[in-house]
């Protein structure tokens, strides 16, 4: 292969590591004001993802380290779009509370992006590692950025970025020791490689899923995530909750779909972890009274349903998983962009702090109710299209016992969802002058309701792209 095909194979993920230099470079040495910086890097995330769809992207790289299909390709235009959507949201929180510090920040969120946009494309174990730890180690400095905001008694960044770090160490440690004994049972670095059901593979693989559910905030390891959604900026909480989970899993159905023959030994394991997930996050969520504890809870419970789709390991089962992924980053960062923008004219992010939201901004109030409906999987949002086909494909596949438990617990998911739509919709506020939102994160939150509603109303398109990447990603090997 030559050094242009091999250039052309990450044209988009070279792009976004130029970028992160640009913005270093246009602040140090062309003091370019942090707010343009942002737009611009709106700007260029939003053409990279067009461009996406004109400019050949697929091909293998040599030895088949890394290989560039639909799949690549549906992975990386969900996290331009989640990149995007990121920087947008955290533009006027960046000019209001770390003037100073806007271009580190956006710097440091592409490059975190450029290793998720690697990592789905990776076929060999040292690449797979490289993308890995390029994805997770910005996201701990990013998670202090609000270390010295607000007042000491509620100071909690540097708490979140050290339970964070704590968890990421702790999460490339056993993905570390597990490659080293997956590769030595293999006698090979390659991610297909021969596998055979020893006690050393075994034993590899069960360490590197711990691993990537520390990444995914799958239960048990799911512990970090609502103090560190806590004291982290809101902004980059909306990014952090979506984007490196959604790195995280398309890493995971990775690692399952090299299983081949022996995926009976590894199933059950992903299978007790899907349905803990699902049960410890709605029950956990209840008596939540901070929205992004809650919404991190919720999170967890969500990922249980994606790992049920990636247990079916049919091409109905990972084309719902990649449309659930896809409509959940939307959906996501819309919820926690509406908290953001109604926590800083009220009193916290409590959802008592809420009461009376749609009188004092009913565009914010209503938006916030087509999210939580979205989560709740209530028809016609995108949610409800996201979490049917997931238990449909899930039943398809035989896992009847965990789609029971799916059904049960989102009911239960419905009482601390419709709480908050209770609290916006039908409490008194205590303050009741109008909430105004600064111009890029309501941006922002359209372009999420926007996609939120359409995909609702017609989710063919997308699960057609879905479709067609998950065939891709099964005809590999």
């Amino acid at each position: 292969m030559m050094w242009g095909d091999l250039v052309q194979l990450f044209t988009l993920d070279l792009a976004v590591a130029a970028l992160a230099a640009l913005v270093l470079i246009g602040d140090a040495f062309f003091r370019i004001p942090g707010k343009t910086l942002g737009w611009m890097c709106v700007a260029a995330l939003a053409w990279l993802f067009a461009v996406s769809f004109f400019v050949p992207l697929e091909g293998e790289a040599p030895n088949g380290a890394y290989n560039s299909t639909l799949w690549v390709l549906f992975f990386k235009r969900v996290f331009l779009c989640a990149g995007a959507l990121g920087v947008a949201g955290s533009i006027s929180w960046l000019e209001e509370r770390a003037p100073e510090r806007q271009a580190e920040y956006y710097a440091l969120m592409l490059l975190s992006l450029c290793g998720m946009m690697i990592l789905p494309g990776a076929r060999e174990w040292i690449l797979f590692i490289v993308a890995f730890e390029l994805m997770g180690i910005p996201l701990y400095v990013l998670a202090a950025w609000a270390k010295n905001d607000g007042p000491p008694e509620t100071r909690l960044g540097g708490e979140a970025a050290l339970k964070l770090y704590i968890t990421g160490v702790a999460s490339s440690a056993f993905t570390f020791f597990g490659l080293g004994l997956v590769a030595g049972a293999q006698e090979t670095t390659a991610m297909f490689g021969h596998v055979q059901s020893t006690p050393l593979y075994l034993s590899g693989m069960l360490m590197i899923l711990a691993g990537m559910g520390f990444k995914i905030g799958a239960v048990p390891f799911h512990f970090w995530i609502p103090d560190t959604y806590q004291g982290a900026p809101t902004p980059f909480v909306a990014f952090l909750s979506v984007a490196p989970k959604a790195g995280g899993l398309a890493a995971l159905a990775i690692i399952m779909h090299s299983w081949g023959a022996h995926r009976a030994v590894m199933l059950p394991v992903v299978g007790a972890v899907a349905a803990g997930s699902m049960i410890v996050g709605n029950f956990f969520a209840l008596p939540q009274t901070d929205l992004r504890r809650l919404l991190g809870f919720s999170g967890v419970a969500q990922i249980g349903y994606v790992l049920l789709a990636l247990l079916a390991h049919t091409e109905e089962g990972i084309a719902m998983a990649l449309f659930f992924i896809a409509t959940y980053v939307f959906t996501n960062i819309g919820a926690f962009l509406v908290v953001h923008a109604a926590a800083e004219k009220s009193a916290g992010h409590s959802t008592a702090a809420l009461a009376g939201l749609s009188r004092r901004s009913p565009w914010l109030g209503a938006s916030l109710l087509v999210f939580l409906l979205s989560l709740a999987g209530i028809p016609f949002v995108a949610g409800f299209w996201a979490k049917l086909f997931v238990l449909l494909a899930a039943w398809h596949a035989g896992l009847q016992w965990l789609v029971v438990i799916g059904v049960i617990v989102a009911v239960i998911g419905l009482f601390y969802y419709l709480s908050i739509a209770r609290s916006t919709f039908i409490s008194e506020g205590e303050k009741p002058e109008a909430v105004t939102t600064q111009p890029a994160v309501a941006l922002a939150i359209v372009v999420c309701l926007l996609l939120v509603v359409g995909l609702g109303l017609r989710p063919a398109p997308l699960v057609e792209q879905a479709t067609l990447a998950a065939r891709s990603f099964l005809q590999e090997h």
